[in-house]
């Protein structure tokens, strides 16, 4: 099936935007441009009858910059009083940008205990699923401020795949700071070709994933590779773009080769929580 063809019929879609993506390099400071256009094509998705969540970093990056802390800081008080601060603003902008379309978003922040835990876990597929009935557009983060090492998911991209999982997505779209995945890191290979599709994730793939290239996310692209297995063993093909360009949202689901597909395959031994357990 060619791509065109997997992105006729998708109807549950949802975009994961990572810190380096919403911030200016420069200052560490939102990049409303972008969010303004990134607000501006899932209102009108969800305005095609779409159901579309945002899986959204940058709870710390604002924190730290409005608190004026020089890069990502590594005490963990640290960083959850920064993303205290920091939720805060992020939703507002979030709030500003959406109202202008008309459009209600919500915010949801998780802990690896609300999917290990069953009620938890049941429970918050069914505010989902109500929200997107609403036509609301939940905005999804990690429980940043409360979160310890042994309920935390570390990174947004695990998160936003369990997330596809739970409310069995379609579609997984993670756009990063690279245009997808390559033979080699772009960054030092002049060698390096950008691998179009992933049938099946094997070992050999799995070495080319390389660390991220910025200071302000935590996920590199192993991370992205394990959000890959998690989102097609659960049945939801996962496509990774570039997030400097926002307009390429569009053209992926409309079937352009943009970025690199991994396409699902769905498992029909796959738990979440045997995969949730292995991490702690």
């Amino acid at each position: 099936m060619d791509r065109k063809e997997r992105m006729q019929d998708k109807k549950r879609i949802v975009v994961k935007i990572g810190s380096s993506s919403l911030t200016h390099a420069e200052t560490g400071e939102l990049n409303l441009e972008k969010l303004e256009r990134l607000v501006r094509v899932l209102t009108d998705w969800s305005n095609q009858g779409k159901d579309v969540v945002l899986v959204s970093s940058g709870a710390i990056a604002v924190g730290r910059t409005t608190m004026k802390i020089p890069g990502r800081p590594k005490e963990k008080s640290v960083k959850q009083a920064c993303a205290a601060i920091g939720q805060t603003r992020l939703m507002m902008v979030y709030q500003r940008l959406f109202a202008e379309y008309n459009k209600v978003p919500a915010q949801i922040l998780m802990t690896k205990l609300t999917m290990v835990n069953d009620e938890n876990r049941h429970n918050a597929r069914a505010t989902f699923g109500e929200l997107l009935k609403m036509g609301v557009i939940p905005i999804v983060n990690e429980n940043d401020t409360v979160v310890t090492d042994e309920i935390e998911f570390g990174d947004n991209d695990t998160l936003s795949a369990i997330v596809a999982a739970l409310i069995q997505a379609d579609l997984l779209i993670l756009l990063s700071d690279i245009d997808g995945l390559y033979t080699d890191d772009p960054r030092t290979s002049p060698d390096a070709v950008l691998v179009p599709e992933v049938e099946y994730i094997t070992e050999e793939l799995e070495a080319m994933a390389k660390g991220a290239g910025s200071d302000v996310g935590t996920g590199g692209m192993s991370t992205k590779i394990s959000a890959a297995k998690i989102a097609n063993d659960a049945g939801t093909d996962m496509v990774i773009a570039n997030g400097d360009r926002i307009e390429d949202l569009r053209r992926i689901l409309a079937g352009e080769q943009i970025g690199t597909m991994f396409c699902a395959h769905k498992n029909e031994n796959f738990h979440m929580i045997d995969y949730l357990t292995k991490r702690s």
